[in-house]
């Protein structure tokens, strides 16, 4: 397990630079076998150093690119495959580790409207955003997929989160529901970004 203040998505993209010696033995193991970890969003505490709260729903993690570095460092290229939930937290050595459960979405019949919907919703956010220098925009061919679950993960990804909202979302295990979540943020951060930029304050 790899505990990060970050929430990785199923299908999203997650670069790592591994510098602590326990994380390149994490890093060597996993390369020895299925090239797999998983990832944990940090409840209270830091990266570096251990002794943090974790929370229990994190995915799972394949490493697509690993490119040695010296001093024993590496930096990967990983994707997010599966959700999972921590059954039992064991021993951190010599790296954390733990018994999981893989977690299922339920697929209630998301249609392509609606992802539409919510694609506009994380565009104005981002375009938004991209006036103050804080987050490039959503670009017009950015490619979320033909199937839709993977879709909403994608868009997940994309939305201009808080890392704790993001943990929300990765916890929801219906996906309609996961989709309007994500309007809602969205939706929230645009009409904050629009009164700040009209000269108002936030709401």
């Amino acid at each position: 397990m790899f505990p990060l203040s970050t929430v990785l998505f199923p299908h999203a993209a997650l670069p790592l630079h591994v510098f602590e010696p326990r994380y390149q033995a994490l890093g060597a193991d996993c390369l020895a076998g299925r090239g797999e970890f998983g990832v944990v969003l940090i409840e209270r505490g830091s990266e570096v150093g251990g002794g943090d709260t974790r929370h229990s729903v994190g995915t799972v993690a394949r490493m697509e690119v690993a490119s040695p570095l010296p001093g024993g460092r590496w930096m990967l290229m990983t994707r997010g495959r599966v959700r999972v939930r921590v059954l039992e937290w064991l021993p951190d050595d010599p790296y954390p580790m733990a018994m999981v459960e893989e977690l299922a979405s339920a697929d209630d019949g998301v249609d392509r409207a609606l992802l539409d919907r919510a694609v506009a919703s994380v565009r104005r956010a981002r375009a938004l955003l991209s006036e103050l220098g804080e987050t490039p925009p959503m670009g017009a061919a950015v490619e979320l997929g033909e199937d839709l679950d993977s879709a909403v993960w994608r868009l997940c990804a994309l939305c201009p989160v808080t890392a704790l909202d993001g943990q929300r979302l990765l916890e929801i295990d219906r996906t309609t529901e996961r989709l309007g979540r994500v309007i809602s943020l969205a939706d929230d951060v645009s009409d904050d970004l629009a009164r700040l930029l009209a000269g108002g304050a936030p709401g």
